[in-house]
């Protein structure tokens, strides 16, 4: 496969068709290897526009999601980023290449294990992996801003109070098959602002299911 030719069309026919025009975000796309974070026997699927499977039921998200999610962020270099999540890695080094510094947490060793050699071996140091569930535990301190990769039923108000002022956190949110892409901005510090982006069905986060809680 000439993956260099794959990865040009995966940006132009899939992640530009679905209004990603971000340079900075289209830049990282094209820098960070993907074919290094999928797992080996879907090496093949590496630029597909599909979701790649995981172990422990998991699944890699599509390469126009992340396209999507790194472009509602808005980085600009200058962040400090939470990831929930990390998965394969793979979003993890994208967020790095846009941002000062990401911590990632997930719940599984594996997942952080995997990550952390796919990080090294690509030259990326400004990660912090830790393991943690978000659902009973976030980092200490606030982020300028949060992308969380899993789907959860209802927005954990700690999510929006580990923002930063100005900072923004991407969720998806409800049950499928119809759930929202979501952006929260922190306005100041009694203040949110919610927009919907987009309908998505994406595989939840592991124990993302909670009683409703907080409404904006």
């Amino acid at each position: 496969m000439n993956t260099d030719f794959a990865r040009q069309q995966m940006i132009k026919q899939q992640i530009r068709a679905w209004d990603v025009f971000d340079t900075n975000v289209l830049d990282g796309l094209r820098e960070v290897r993907r074919e290094l974070f999928v797992p080996a026997e879907f090496e093949a699927l590496a630029f597909a526009d599909a979701g790649i499977p995981l172990s422990h039921g998991e699944v890699m998200m599509t390469p126009t999601i992340e396209g999507r999610v790194l472009q509602a962020l808005a980085l600009t270099g200058r962040e400090n980023v939470l990831e929930i999540g990390t998965g394969s890695g793979f979003l993890t080094a994208c967020l790095a290449r846009l941002s000062t510094h990401v911590t990632s947490i997930d719940i599984h060793d594996d997942f952080l294990d995997a990550a952390r050699q796919r990080l090294d071996d690509c030259d990326i140091e400004n990660v912090h992996l830790l393991k943690m569930n978000a659902m009973q535990e976030l980092p200490k301190g606030t982020f300028d801003a949060i992308a969380v990769t899993g789907s959860i039923q209802t927005l954990d108000p700690r999510f929006t109070n580990a923002l930063a002022p100005d900072g923004r956190l991407f969720v998806v949110v409800g049950d499928s098959p119809a759930m929202a892409a979501t952006r929260v901005t922190r306005i100041d510090e009694d203040e949110l602002q919610s927009d919907t982006m987009f309908e998505i069905d994406l595989a939840p986060l592991m124990n993302g299911a909670l009683l409703p809680q907080f409404s904006f």
